[in-house]
């Protein structure tokens, strides 16, 4: 006969939670495409049998439908844009079941990135006016979180996420006859990319009355999968420097709207600005940490990116300080 053990106080911890997690990434639904066969009216096909989405309207020659299709996977992660998600605690006892009850659920956060591999805690918006009764979803319905995190870092980041709650234990007429705090922590990585590769050159143009001036050139490729639209580049100058745009948002009298550019997939754009010293500007004398003596390069600015992506999405980019030799 084999010898049966006496469970213990551990097994019982180990019995299945009653509250699970579920981690869904928020982001803009895209335009369904569908692929019209070109002509068909002349073969004798009616223009919608080859459509996925037909309607009374139809183009065959635009691939794009006034459909939106929701994100089928998690995709790409990217450095200067916002990553949110939804966190749901779920109450996964059956309706029917008289014996349990869920109350006090928390979730808590905290990611870790390549500069900080310990972590550090996020914070989580709820529902306006969150009491006990969000805190003690009944069977069925769930405890959200909404999470927002400004992605800064190129690499792996790992998000860790921790529910806890209380389990009771009925007895006869709702009276709670014992219950326990259980706990579980889950893990998702993901990896933040590059969307803008930024390849920056800097040259002395030579004093003109007294007052030097530089010239500071950028090359902006989009890494991405899709396209976006740049917003605004500019230099944030170090005193004593100014700067000037020479790209497409100089203003000309008498000229139209000025249209941002567009950089599809692996596309390039450049571009520049002059940086001129002020006269009667002292040079800032702040905590910016030079990696070089001061004798040999003089640190003129920073360059900043604004961005939106196809359905509008901000993201935003800063460089280091950039240095000129003098």
């Amino acid at each position: 006969m084999a010898h049966q053990r006496n469970p213990s106080l551990g097994d019982g911890l180990k019995a299945p939670h009653t509250v699970s997690l579920k981690v869904l990434r928020l982001s803009r639904p895209a335009l369904a495409h569908q692929y019209p066969l070109p002509n068909a009216q002349d073969l004798g096909i009616s223009p919608k049998a080859s459509l996925a989405y037909p309607s009374n309207n139809t183009n065959d020659k635009f691939i794009i439908s006034p459909v939106l299709n929701l994100p089928e996977a998690f995709g790409s992660a990217y450095v200067g844009e916002t990553f949110s998600c939804t966190l749901c605690a779920n109450n996964e006892l059956d309706p029917a079941n008289t014996t349990h009850a869920i109350s006090g659920v928390r979730i808590a956060a905290d990611m870790q990135t390549p500069s900080t591999p310990a972590g550090f805690p996020l914070e989580l918006a709820g529902p306006e006016g969150e009491g006990e009764a969000q805190a003690s979803p009944t069977p069925g319905e769930s405890l959200q979180k909404i999470l927002r995190f400004e992605l800064k870092e190129e690499g792996n980041h790992v998000l860790a996420v921790t529910v806890t709650y209380t389990e009771t234990t009925l007895a006869g007429e709702g009276k709670a006859a014992s219950g326990r705090a259980r706990t579980f922590r889950k893990l998702y990585q993901f990896v933040a990319q590059q969307l803008l590769s930024v390849r920056t050159k800097t040259g002395e143009l030579g004093e003109k009355g007294g007052i030097a001036r530089f010239a500071l050139e950028a090359q902006l490729e989009n890494m991405g999968e899709g396209a976006v639209s740049l917003e605004a580049v500019n230099v944030n100058p170090k005193p004593p420097f100014k700067s000037t745009s020479l790209n497409w948002d100089m203003h000309t009298p008498g000229t139209g709207p000025i249209n941002a550019p567009i950089l599809n997939p692996r596309d390039v754009i450049q571009v520049a600005f002059l940086l001129e010293q002020q006269a009667g500007v002292e040079e800032a004398n702040d905590s910016v940490r030079r990696p070089v003596p001061v004798d040999t390069k003089r640190i003129l600015g920073q360059l900043a990116i604004q961005w939106r992506t196809a359905l509008g999405d901000r993201g935003s980019l800063s460089t280091g300080w950039l240095t000129s030799r003098r």
